[in-house]
């Protein structure tokens, strides 16, 4: 690539998925670019061209540091440079900000590292991040985990006094979703988790610690925050910590999922597709994209191999519609019967149960629900699983752009955080 065309930038090896050219665009800085690169270009990219400003991402952050002129007493300390400044005089000087970003999403979900024990899981640039975030917040032990360092994943038992726990690895990213590099089953008395990942927005590690009632952090206000603090490095003045706040709420509100679940006939297509019109998201309707796959009508699979084949199905479409951002997500009605869907629905989503009277449930063409009794039957059988599921029921009860409605200010207001 052309390196002196462009005046601020991300580099990095592999920038596919990356939000980072959104955030920046969103906090005002429309010339930054995406700057894949490998290894051996490194080099040339930081003394050549024009451009102003960069940041570093994986592998590169330790690597970058032998190229700057100057490094800041805080990324020294760290060991690891992920904001680099060209001065006017053309040195280029070497910051890290993940620090800030870090400790700005640990204080905003309320966890505190005061006089606690930490254990963070890998050991590469983020970590050294984490160990100097967890030092400067008064921790009382700091512990690195990694599969080939002084300790490792089998020897955990003996850190089940952890207070909390930081992952910076990569397990569990997009695309690899809902893997986890350990459970939380070897520490009772966790009182924080921080994820740094921030696609999928709850990794599997997360999804732990939230049914224990655990407060977390997941990477997005660490990447949002870290990316206004270079922006001050870059420009020279102040942004108000409500910047990351409004960028944050925005990348929700633009990448998270609706997700509707219900009873067979109550309306959660027709309701997906107001809402889907309304935002101008995707819409995902898990029955269709069975029959596509499948290559038959759901009565056709019912009838011929029956509804273990059917959910088996259903489990494998909601394992890719699960991880999609920014789309709506209109499931079958038995979608609740395997609770492994959850985690595969609730991992980038906001889960609405559509609700509607037995009477006007619609029976025609569902091979589970042919008549009144058999729904009865059904309801009862299906309620508890729809409520384990749910973030919030929504009441079916007047027109589909009503339904449509509610869940779209329930969504705005609570998807945010």
């Amino acid at each position: 690539m052309e390196t002196e065309k462009f005046g601020y930038g991300l580099l990095g090896e592999k920038l596919g998925h990356s939000f980072s050219g959104t955030i920046h665009a969103k906090l005002g800085l429309t010339d930054y670019i995406l700057v894949e690169a490998p290894k051996e270009r490194l080099e040339n990219i930081l003394h050549s061209g024009t451009w102003k400003g960069l940041n570093v991402t994986i592998p590169y952050k330790r690597a970058v540091m032998e190229f700057c002129d100057e490094i800041s007493v805080g990324a020294a300390e760290i060991g690891s440079v992920n904001t680099i400044v060209r001065k006017p005089n053309g040195l280029l000087c070497g910051f890290n900000t993940d620090i800030d970003g870090f400790i700005y999403a640990a204080k905003r979900s309320g966890i505190v590292f005061r006089d606690r024990n930490v254990l963070i899981c890998g050991s590469g640039g983020t970590s050294l991040t984490a160990q100097a975030a967890a030092k400067r917040l008064g921790a009382k032990r700091v512990t690195v985990v990694s599969r080939s360092g002084e300790v490792r994943y089998d020897e955990l038992g003996d850190y089940a006094d952890t207070d909390i726990l930081v992952n910076t690895t990569p397990v569990g990213m997009f695309p690899n979703n809902l893997e986890a590099p350990l459970s939380l089953d070897t520490f009772p008395n966790l009182t924080g988790v921080i994820d740094v990942i921030y696609n999928p927005r709850r990794t599997a590690l997360i999804m732990e610690a939230e049914k224990r009632g655990i407060p977390t952090a997941d990477g997005l206000p660490m990447l949002v925050h870290q990316a206004k603090r270079a922006e001050e490095l870059f420009f020279g003045s102040a942004i108000p910590d409500s910047e990351t706040e409004r960028v944050v709420r925005e990348m929700r509100v633009e990448m998270s999922n609706i997700v509707i679940i219900g009873m067979p006939g109550s309306g959660k297509t027709t309701v997906a597709e107001q809402i889907a019109q309304r935002t101008g998201h995707r819409l995902i309707d898990l029955d269709e994209e069975i029959e596509k796959t499948a290559g038959k009508p759901i009565t056709e699979i019912f009838s011929e191999q029956g509804e273990a084949a059917f959910r088996e199905l259903e489990r494998e479409e909601a394992i890719k519609a699960g991880k999609l951002t920014g789309v709506v997500i209109s499931t079958g009605g038995g979608v609740v019967k395997d609770f492994r869907n959850f985690a595969s629905l609730h991992q980038n989503g906001r889960i609405y149960w559509l609700r509607r009277e037995i009477e006007a449930l619609e029976t025609e063409g569902r091979p589970l629900s042919k008549d009144s009794e058999t729904l009865k039957k059904l309801q009862a059988e299906r309620e508890p699983l729809y409520r384990g599921f749910t973030d919030t029921d929504i009441c079916n009860d007047k027109t589909p752009e009503a339904a449509a409605q509610m869940i779209w200010e329930d969504y705005c207001e609570n998807i945010g955080n």
